[in-house]
This record gives C-alpha cells, structure tokens and sequence, in this order.
C-alpha cells in the first residue's frame, strides 16, 4: 500500500515537472524571441500578443491568455474530464504570469543579442521549436497550454485527426486576421502594413514549425516496439514481462522448419522505453534467445491508446 502510494506521488510529481518545463520553454519562445520582433502567431497566445501589439504594451499578453483561457477551460472540462482539466489549469497559469513576469524579468539586451540581432527568421523558427516541443511535453502527461490546444485535443479525443495538423488550421485564420490590427513595436512605432504582411509570412512558418514540432514529440513519444521472442524458457520470460512489466503477453505455437521441432514465440507490445528492460532480461534468463523487434506505429488497445470515434448503432 505505501510503496502504491509513493508511485503515484512520483508519477504525479514527474507530471507536474513536466508541465512546468514545457511551459516554460513556451514562455521563454514567446517572450525572448517572438515578442520582442513583433512576431504574431497562431492560438491564444499569438491572439493575446496581438492586443500587446495594438495597446503599445499597455495590455500585456498575459492577462489575455488568461481570460480567454479560462472561457474555453470550462468547455474542456465538461469534454476532457476534471483530470485533464486540473493540470490544464495549472499550465494557463504557469504561462499567464511567465508571459506576464518574463517580459520585465529577462534584461532587454537579451533579446536584442538573441532575437533582434539574429533577424525574424532565426527568431521565428527558434520560437517555434521552443513553442512545439514545449506543448508536447505538455500533452504528453495531460496537459496542455490551453487556448486552441484544447479545442484540437477535443477533436483528436473523437476523431483520429492529427492535434497539430488541428492547431496548424485555427492558428493560420488567427494570423492572417493579425493584418486587420494595428501593430507597434516596444519603441513606440506603428509597424508599416509591408511589414505587417512579412509578418504573416513569418507567422505561417512559425505554425508550421510548432505543429510540426509537436506531431514528431508526441509520435516519437507514443511509438512502440513489437517484439517475437523465441525461447525454451518462455514461461520465465513471460512471466516477468506480464508481472513486472504489466504488459500482455501472447504465447504462439510455432514449428522450426529447419529441425522440424515445435516451439514457443512470445508475442508482446511494450512502449520504446520498456524495450531495453526486456531485452535486458531476456539476455539474463536465455543469452541463446532469438528475439525480433519491429516498430509499429499506432497500438489501440488496453494499455495503450483508445480506438477514437463514435460507434454506429445498429
């Protein structure tokens, strides 16, 4: 029972970290390289920057990303479950007050050194692998940044519909809306509409590189490996994966047509991670077994990832 109990305490403090991270490489993205180039971009955030923008700074992109978050929180929560929506919360406000603190916390030489100086489209695609990976740490263990995240996930949770490819439709219309607004830098002066229409070019690139960003994490995260071992002592090996590893495991019938004798192949899906574990003992039980390994990428099931989509009733 204790020993349950620190294992979810870890698992809940591994998470939290993980949030944290993710969103602060988002923060970090949006406050050292897009902002100070008057970038715009997609979602909530690149939303909220805009009003930044428009206002000379007066409506920093905070209080934005907060206020609009928090409306459509209350739709995931009813969709997501309270789980989803918990550690949801906890990353609008880590990022509401990063976006908020980091602005007056990082010295402007800073980002003049690193963004400004590099030009908007070093900046741009720096932001975006920032802005990507940092959401899909996020979303990884459940959580999200908010904003249109939420509403992609609630579309991927019933349909099997790529979350970046989602966020990559919302986030363009966001941008292009971007050209209606009017644009001031920190110094005070009002963007030239050319500039504004560079911008959306940087934008779109900006989307793609975090929608791309986050499609590789979270696939890279979810592949797993399926593996055929054959062994005289299968049973050992069997048990241990289905015991400790907590994975199924299937038995097959097998024949060796070279020596005509029958055989046992243990068929098993573990996750990339959980790979070396088996592979590690099955080297100390049988050293002489022959294992396959083959990367798959979807597993739907028990363990895994839910089947998405409606069932018709008959």
């Amino acid at each position: 029972m204790a020993s349950a109990v620190k294992s979810n305490i870890l698992t809940v403090l591994k998470e939290y970290s993980l949030i944290t991270l993710g969103m602060l490489m988002y923060v970090i993205a949006w406050t050292v390289f897009l902002i100070p180039n008057n970038l715009v971009g997609g979602g909530v955030s690149g939303f909220s920057a805009m009003l930044q923008y428009a206002t000379q700074g007066v409506l920093k992109s905070g209080y934005t990303y907060f206020i609009i978050n928090v409306v459509l929180l209350v739709i995931g929560l009813f969709t997501l479950g309270k789980q989803f929506g918990f550690k949801t919360v906890y990353a609008i406000v880590i990022t509401s007050i990063g976006l908020n603190v980091f602005q007056d916390l990082i010295p402007y030489e800073i980002c003049q050194s690193l963004a400004v100086a590099n030009g908007k489209l070093i900046s741009c695609m720096m932001g975006g692998l920032l802005v990507g990976v940092g959401i899909g740490i996020s979303m990884s263990v459940g959580g999200c940044s908010g904003g249109t995240d939420i509403i992609a996930l609630i579309v991927n949770k019933y349909r099997n519909i790529s979350v970046g490819k989602m966020i990559l439709i919302m986030d363009v219309v966001i941008i292009l809306g971007s050209l209606l607004m009017p644009s001031y830098t920190q110094e005070g002066e009002l963007l030239p509409f050319a500039d504004k229409v560079s911008n959306v070019v940087y934008g779109l690139i900006l989307v793609f590189l975090t929608s791309t960003s986050i499609d590789l994490y979270l696939s890279g995260a979810k592949q797993s490996n399926q593996l055929f071992i054959l062994s005289s002592k299968y049973v050992e090996i069997a048990d241990h994966i289905t015991n400790d590893i907590h994975r199924g495991v299937t038995v097959l019938d097998g024949e060796g047509w070279f020596t005509k004798n029958p055989t046992k192949v243990i068929m098993c899906i573990v996750s990339k991670a959980e790979t070396n574990v088996v592979l590690r003992y099955v080297k100390t039980i049988d050293d002489k077994a022959f294992v396959s390994v083959s990367t798959v990428g979807a597993v739907y099931g028990k363990g895994f990832e839910k089947i998405k989509g409606e069932t018709q009733k008959k």
